[in-house]
Order: structure tokens, then C-alpha cells, then sequence
């Protein structure tokens, strides 16, 4: 346990590379399969990438993803907000593509984070619930956040992807497993496990918990066929040890800013672009 304002994260000293790995796996053996976006995917179904977040910070290297956008679209969701134009107001862009006119995505990942309805008319903050459980009951078995409201998939400008994650508390570490339904190996998981990696010590950090693990599990898990060149050149290259976080306490879970959180020593291969589906 920490009572440190800071929580550092020491890089890692061997380095592993489990998501390269199923990069990998999917070019070799992957089915072809079609899409909504009629793009074309290779696809494999139900798989799991391990980090340990003791041993630094799961910011991919093979190729240099945009940090900023990461952690903004975290403290977006952390907001409970649907509307873009707080990204838009940092320089953020990356769900545009699904906004309407007047940029609302409707009741997306941070709406039932931190508003799930309920019948009554109430609304549940799932992560100020997470975090107290973390607290006062920390070998519950019950400390889920859901982003999958069925009675409101309807309208969402698109389905969560990433839709549930539970905590795990042991020896004083805090564990994380996200289930995510749709993987989109290329463009979306490696910001998919930075932005859950961050948020595992963040939780931490105001429950007065080390981190332990950030588990990965991916349901349809592919790559998208105009992705392929790019994720051929990806696994060609040299992975580099992970970086290491540094995150300044804030006052709450809800506070935290984006001048918080510092990723120091990442040296990542050049960025690949990719167009996104849509």
C-alpha cells in the first residue's frame, strides 16, 4: 500500500509482447470474415493478453499511439459526458466520425459509467460505487462496471465495444479484467489497454492499493483487411521496454487532470496510420 502522492511504475525490464503476439496469431490463422462496415476482417474469437502493471505502463512500442488522446477520452468517459465537443476543445477527434450534428453520441460508455438508469428515475454512478466497494469490501465478487444498457443500445451512435470490467483486490493489489465484445486489434486495443491500464491505477491510487494486473479479454478480435500491410509491418518490428507512469494524486477519481499523469521514457517505433471503419 501507498500513501504517496505519486505512484510510480518502474519499466519493465524484460519485455513481452502478448499483443503482438496475437497480432501475429490473426495474420496466420484468422478467419475471413465480413463486417458491418463491409470492410473485410481476419478474425479469431475469445482471447486474453495479461500485463503486469508492476512491471511499467502498457503503452504499445512496435508503433507510437497518441497518449493524449488516450488519456483525455479517459477523463471524458470519467465525466460521464456524450458530446464531443470537450474532446474537440483539446484537440481530441477521434469519435467525430460517429457524432450527430450537434455532437452528441448519446448514451455512450461515460452515460452509464456514471448514470445508469434505473426504474424509479434514479441513476446509479457506477464508478463512485466501484471505488467505495474497492474501500469497504474489497474481496467482493461483485465490482463490475457495465457499459452494455441494453434498453438503451438503441441509442447510441454505436454499441460499446469495450462494455465490462470487474476489480480485483489481493495482497493489497488491484487487478483489472475488461471483457471487450469487438476488438479492432490495429486502430482501437492498444488504446483500449493503456486507457484501462491508466484507469487501474487511478482506482488504485484513491483506494490506497498497489496495482497488480491489467487483464485483456477480446471477444471478436480482428484485423481489418485494409489493416493488414500495416499490422505486417508492426510485428516486423523490435518491441522496446514499456514506459513508466507517473500519476499525481488527485482528490477524487474525478478530479484528476490531464497535467496528472506523466508516461516517462516511451520510445516507440514510428506511428503506422490506418483508416478507421466506420
Amino acid at each position: 500500500m501507498t500513501d504517496s502522492t505519486d505512484i510510480t511504475t518502474q519499466a519493465h525490464q524484460g519485455i513481452k509482447t502478448p499483443y503482438e503476439d496475437l497480432l501475429r496469431e490473426i495474420l496466420a490463422d484468422g478467419a475471413a470474415k465480413s463486417d458491418r462496415t463491409g470492410t473485410g476482417t481476419r478474425s479469431v474469437f475469445g482471447r486474453q493478453l495479461r500485463f503486469d502493471l508492476s512491471e511499467g505502463f502498457p503503452l504499445i512500442t512496435t508503433k507510437k499511439v497518441h497518449l493524449k488522446s488516450i488519456v483525455y477520452e479517459l477523463l471524458w468517459f470519467l465525466r460521464g459526458d456524450s458530446n464531443v465537443q470537450w474532446l474537440q476543445d483539446r484537440g481530441v477527434t477521434i469519435w467525430d466520425e460517429w457524432a450527430d450534428d450537434n455532437g452528441d453520441l448519446g448514451p455512450v460508455y461515460g452515460v452509464q459509467w456514471r448514470s445508469w438508469p434505473t426504474p424509479d428515475g434514479h441513476h446509479i454512478d457506477q464508478i463512485a460505487q466501484a471505488l467505495e466497494t474497492l474501500k469497504s469490501n474489497p474481496d467482493s465478487r461483485r465490482n463490475i462496471v457495465s457499459a452494455w444498457n441494453v434498453s438503451e443500445i438503441s441509442n447510441m451512435a454505436l454499441p460499446p465495444c469495450h462494455l465490462l470490467f470487474q476489480f480485483y483486490v489481493a495482497d493489497g493489489k488491484l487487478s483489472c479484467q475488461l471483457y471487450q465484445r469487438s476488438a479492432d486489434m490495429f486502430l482501437g486495443v492498444p488504446f483500449n489497454i493503456a486507457s484501462y491500464a491508466l484507469l487501474t491505477h487511478m482506482m488504485a491510487q484513491q483506494a490506497g492499493l498497489d496495482v497488480g494486473e491489467f487483464i485483456w479479454t477480446g471477444g471478436d478480435c480482428h484485423i481489418y483487411d485494409n489493416h493488414i500491410e500495416q499490422c505486417e509491418l508492426q510485428v516486423s518490428r523490435e518491441p522496446r521496454p514499456y514506459p513508466t507512469l507517473k500519476l499525481r494524486k488527485a482528490d477524487s477519481i474525478f478530479d484528476y487532470a490531464y497535467e496528472d499523469i506523466e508516461v516517462i521514457g516511451y520510445d516507440p517505433h514510428p506511428l503506422i496510420r490506418g483508416q478507421v471503419a466506420v
